[in-house]
């Protein structure tokens, strides 16, 4: 009995070694864009907050596999790209215009990709910007004719510019030269006025004017062509495990959630992990922030994918045309509504900015116009403060001084776009009555002054009058 107890328990312990020898190991490759910080629910917050682990299926066809998840960190979309092409990455996060590239350079390898979903854009085209140095006399886009303007070239940014220079009815050849410069050489050129203008994407184009070495003259919004960053997967890979693009979905979508909460604190992570000031995050993150988390796709979007493609024919930086409709693939961020208790359609069909419910730091009063928002982070502070005005903002910082406080930054919505701006770079219209505006251009300032009344400012001067008032 002993000695057939003994061959029981070999022959057990065998098997147990060979399921071992034969359970699966499934990799879980994600390239990530950190410091493209509106890529961070897609990315970056599913990677320090460990979520994925979450959703990742057990049961089925999953029951015993182990996951081998493995994170790469990229400054751009290109380099993804390349490294799924490769068989390198599954997964991968990039913008509009790289996204596009990314689709058609697979059909020319004899591979495809498909566009899951988007993470976070405009339909208005905010994101992209272009700024000048701090010095410059330029003041608006129009001014640029004849210049030299540095741009990564094949980004969402490239396209911005293509899109904006073709608005102003110029010659490519003639009236404009475009050279190629990465974000990275090109904060150095602007602190050194080496370069006379530079477009890019999330986060320079408010990052450089945030750090002081330049100003932003230009947003994305007034080409009027949306523009986003979202998710790509390997088409083979997704039809292998279509469970597993779900629950890297259900991740993305629970790290929406999270930053939706809690901005500041998330802002403060990103911050931490990829060294672009929470200041900046929360300008992207924050409520009525410059951008929206948008996970749906948006028929927008789906243009923004279609005018990519044109235009990187027409650059001659691809020979063929895709059909959009079979790159972009809905079925599994539906798949990952459904599980996680949400209304695709109604999401779909919501346009708001990303909400604010909230009084007034200073009066009480429930703030109703979203474009005349302004916000204080105080220094030592967890919570931005919120205002239902500029002059009620103003009125406050000077308080916050007086108590020995720092502001770490004031925002301010543009009047006109409902756009959110850093309050230093601003320009403001303060009226008669005392009223005070924003605006991100002073030209636009000086039209809405001209039309309603009221002084133009920079935001010296309006704290000044406005403290001065009282």
């Amino acid at each position: 009995m002993t000695l057939r107890l003994h061959l029981a328990a070999l022959v057990l312990a065998a098997s147990a070694l060979v399921s071992t020898a034969e359970a699966e190991t499934i990799r879980v490759a994600i390239g990530t864009q950190d410091t493209t910080i509106n890529t961070a629910t897609g990315g970056l917050l599913i990677r320090e907050l460990k979520l994925l682990d979450k959703y990742l299926p057990h049961d089925g066809k999953y029951a015993g596999v182990s996951y081998d998840i493995q994170w790469k960190n990229f400054t751009s979309g290109a380099p993804i790209t390349n490294e799924q092409i490769a068989g390198k990455l599954d997964f991968g996060v990039m913008a509009d215009f790289p996204g596009s590239f990314n689709g058609l350079a697979h059909i020319k390898a004899g591979r495809k990709s498909i566009f899951i979903t988007a993470l976070q854009g405009s339909v208005g085209g905010s994101g992209n910007g272009i700024v000048v140095p701090v010095q410059s006399p330029i003041q608006s886009f129009s001014e640029l004719k004849g210049k030299t303007i540095s741009v990564p070239f094949a980004s969402t940014s490239h396209g911005m510019l293509l899109r904006a220079v073709k608005e102003q009815g110029w010659d490519l050849e003639k009236d404009v030269t475009i050279i190629t410069q990465a974000p990275e050489v090109a904060g150095a050129a602007l602190k050194a006025n080496q370069i006379e203008a530079h477009a890019d994407f999330v986060p320079f184009a408010e990052l450089f004017p945030w750090r002081g070495i330049a100003r932003k003259i230009y947003d994305g919004s007034q080409a009027k062509t949306p523009t986003f960053h979202g998710a790509l997967v390997d088409a083979d890979y997704a039809a292998k495990y279509p469970e597993i693009v779900v629950a890297y979905l259900r991740a993305a979508i629970e790290a929406d959630q999270l930053i939706g909460k809690e901005p500041e604190k998330y802002s403060e992570l990103i911050a931490k992990v990829t060294g672009v000031d929470a200041e900046v995050d929360y300008l992207f993150h924050g409520p009525l922030g410059l951008q929206t988390r948008d996970l749906t796709w948006k028929p927008e979007y789906r243009q923004a994918v279609a005018t990519a493609i044109d235009t990187l024919v027409l650059l001659k930086k691809a020979d063929q045309t895709y059909d959009v409709n079979s790159f972009i693939d809905d079925r599994f961020i539906r798949e990952a509504f459904k599980q996680s208790g949400l209304d695709y359609e109604a999401a779909l069909k919501n346009y708001a900015q990303l909400p604010l419910d909230a009084k007034d730091a200073a009066t009480g009063e429930v703030i109703t116009d979203p474009k005349r928002v302004a916000e204080v982070w105080v220094a030592g502070e967890p919570l931005v403060r919120h205002y239902a005005s500029a002059q009620n903002a103003l009125k406050a910082l000077k308080s916050v001084e007086s108590e020995g406080k720092t502001a770490r930054v004031f925002y301010a919505q543009d009047r006109e776009s409902g756009i959110k701006l850093l309050g230093a770079q601003a320009w403001f219209v303060r009226a008669d009555n005392g009223e005070v505006d924003a605006f991100l251009l002073k030209e636009r300032a000086e039209a809405w002054a001209k039309a309603h009344g009221g002084s133009v400012q920079d935001f010296a001067t309006a704290k000044a009058a406005v403290v001065a008032s009282n």
